[in-house]
């Protein structure tokens, strides 16, 4: 089992989930708290349950995650939930820490760059196969459960979070809630990748073990097209599997254990039709 494990990479993702969640930390304590602007996702609901109970956004955040982070372990993916809490679990850690402060009266600059400090956040922990946890795992149990694209329930669960500030607050704090929800959703597309699901292709001469990989590691099927090379002539395979953007670092490492040496094509995916999930 210690040989199995990669201390660097596990390291890596630690790390990163540490300034993620320190860059949300500070969106949240520099900007949308101070400026009266929900957060989205779970941050934006421990805000307003903030305003009932007497308990600060960053304890209330912790304890919100508690029960998806169980409900993810068992529907999405052990490594994926387990990281996604140790960035929930740095950003609680942060907003208990750093103090809230008014650094400008400006609502719009409060609401640009609370966006563009969260976006940075959530897209770099993202970009390495983890999440921001709350929101993200809840969308994407409910994709898995009814292969509708995560960007729905994403849209649906922000819209609750942006019509509840405008009953707390006012149409107008609400109207910039969206403006920085906007903002961090570029951020976010801008660091990690905009499309919700993506094809990769992927030729190699190691087909079905890499086959046995993609079965072992990604809850995705595999299609698999004889291929012959263009200058050496040698027979390959070229696998073609549909992803969503949070399986495609996972992805990439299985591909790079199991055959280094594969020519793999990432494209965006604007449908599909038929069976996308796989069964439990």
């Amino acid at each position: 089992m210690l040989k199995k494990f990669d201390w660097k990479e596990e390291g890596k993702l630690t790390s990163l989930s540490m300034i993620s969640g320190f860059l949300m930390a500070l969106s949240l304590n520099l900007f949308l708290i101070p400026g009266n602007i929900f957060a989205s996702g779970f941050a934006g609901v421990a805000q307003i349950l903030n305003v009932f109970i007497p308990l600060s956004p960053g304890i209330l955040l912790f304890l919100l995650n508690i029960p998806v982070a169980i409900l993810g372990w068992r529907l999405v993916g052990k490594r994926f939930t387990f990281y996604s809490f140790v960035t929930v679990a740095f950003t609680t850690l942060f907003l208990e820490v750093l103090p809230i402060l008014m650094l400008s009266e400006d609502i719009i600059l409060n609401a640009v760059f609370g966006g563009v400090i969260g976006g940075t956040g959530a897209g770099i922990i993202l970009k390495w196969g983890a999440s921001m946890g709350g929101l993200d795992i809840i969308a994407l149990i409910m994709a898995k459960r009814s292969d509708r694209p995560v960007g729905v329930y994403f849209f649906i669960l922000n819209a609750i979070i942006v019509t509840s500030a405008s009953f707390i607050f006012g149409l107008e704090e609400a109207l910039y809630t969206l403006l920085a929800l906007y903002v961090l959703s570029r951020i976010i597309d801008t660091i990690h990748t905009r499309h919700v699901k993506l094809t990769a292709m992927i030729v190699t001469d190691k087909a079905d073990e890499l086959q046995e990989a993609f079965h072992a590691k990604v809850t995705r099927g595999v299609t698999r097209i004889p291929a012959k090379g263009g200058y050496t002539k040698a027979d390959k395979e070229v696998m073609m599997i549909v992803i969503t953007r949070y399986e495609l670092y996972l992805l990439q490492q299985v591909i790079e254990e199991t055959d280094p040496h594969a020519f793999t094509n990432i494209v965006q995916t604007t449908g599909i039709f038929g069976l996308f999930r796989k069964d439990d």
